[in-house]
């Protein structure tokens, strides 16, 4: 699990978890294994308990929600995610837990002086990379190459791209008012769109070129602009739009980019899909590192939710990992989804915090049950 141990933890020993309400998330868990492509499996590594969703998935199906904790009590064993190289005991034990949600932006269908700024379709040839997989040439640190012929190149950065490197291969989905609204789409990963002609879209994350992910927020506290107590969005979205010429230097600093699909297979009142093809619980759905958890993993969260009226409230909660994202690098790191608007926006730039990860692994009857 790269840096990590698993350490065995009984269920007794999670304060909490007898009183979460487990039927939310075992919804969240049937809905990854319902997903289209079902949850990614791969072979554990040597040693490792397996990661083998099969039997758990099909166990749960005939499953009542006042039946959910004895359900994952006997499907899965906790195990308390430790990094051992920290040299304090509490730093051992501590992840590190932020918040993202969907956000609510004004778009036109063409462009125009108040609309500038193009969200792009996946260009045609765009090649995604999995996890652990290469190609010949390329820097294993890329995730995406651009196929040229039968040979593939790394893909342009952001500022290339924004300066024309797709050329007709950038094809609009529609026009945003500026670059701070892109981003904040782009980092987010999915949003909802009100035109100005009445109609509301859902953009769906649809590949990114694969270039390194530098936040553009912690450059605004590292440049000196504004500090870090008291970051919220809305003020470092401010900042960069009262800025605009140091804006877009820092903003073409993050090599990354995201492109998008118009994703109408989401009923109202649902989640955007995350990258496990399922749709986001807010509050229950987590985004991981998946070049070492599978979708579908549950995982017992022991911190904080940061109050944007103020203070605080315990965090105690099981969660489902069904995302994924750039910044989220490591097996005690997660990205909790917070839901659609303003205010689950606020949230969410405001969880950045230390938290205790439980991963919850198939036990061995339940990972061989559908084999």
């Amino acid at each position: 699990m790269g840096e990590a141990v698993l350490e065995p933890v009984p269920f007794s020993a999670l304060p909490g978890f007898a009183e979460d309400d487990l039927a939310a998330a075992l919804a969240t868990f049937r809905a990854t294994c319902a997903a289209p492509t079902g949850p990614v499996l791969a072979e554990a590594a040597a040693g490792a308990p397996s990661q083998d969703l099969a039997g758990a998935c099909a166990a749960a199906g005939g499953v009542a929600p006042e039946e959910a904790h004895a359900f994952f009590e006997r499907t899965f064993a906790a195990y308390r995610v430790l990094r051992p190289e920290r040299d304090a005991a509490a730093e051992r034990t501590t992840g590190f837990l932020t918040g993202y949600f969907e956000p609510e932006l004004v778009g036109s269908a063409v462009p125009s002086a108040d609309f500038t700024v193009p969200v792009l379709a996946r260009p045609d040839d765009l090649v995604s990379l999995d996890p652990g997989e290469t190609r010949p040439g390329l820097d294993p640190a890329l995730r995406a190459a651009r196929r040229d012929g039968d040979a593939f190149r790394p893909y342009p950065d952001r500022a290339a791209i924004e300066d024309g490197a797709l050329g007709a291969r950038a094809r609009p989905l529609l026009w945003l008012r500026d670059a701070v609204d892109l981003l904040v789409l782009q980092v987010q990963g999915s949003g909802r769109v009100r035109l100005t002609d009445g109609r509301s879209l859902r953009l769906a994350y649809d590949g990114r070129n694969g270039r390194p992910y530098t936040s553009v927020a912690r450059l605004i506290v590292t440049g000196g602009h504004l500090p870090l107590e008291g970051l919220t969005l809305a003020r470092w979205t401010g900042w960069l739009r009262a800025n605009p010429e140091i804006a877009r230097d820092l903003i073409r600093r993050n090599a990354s980019y995201i492109f998008f699909r118009i994703d109408d297979g989401v009923p109202e009142g649902q989640g955007p899909r995350g990258a496990a093809g399922a749709p986001l619980t807010a509050g229950r759905s987590l985004a991981v590192d998946a070049t070492l958890w599978r979708y579908g993993l549950p995982f017992w969260l022991d911190g904080a939710l940061p109050d944007p009226d103020g203070g605080s409230t315990t965090l105690r909660r099981l969660v489902v990992a069904q995302d994924t994202g750039s910044a989220i690098l490591g097996p005690a790191r997660g990205d909790l989804y917070l839901g659609t608007g303003a205010r689950a926006g606020a949230t969410a730039g405001l969880l950045r915090d230390p938290a205790r990860f439980v991963v919850l692994l198939p036990r061995p009857a339940a990972a061989g049950a559908a084999r």
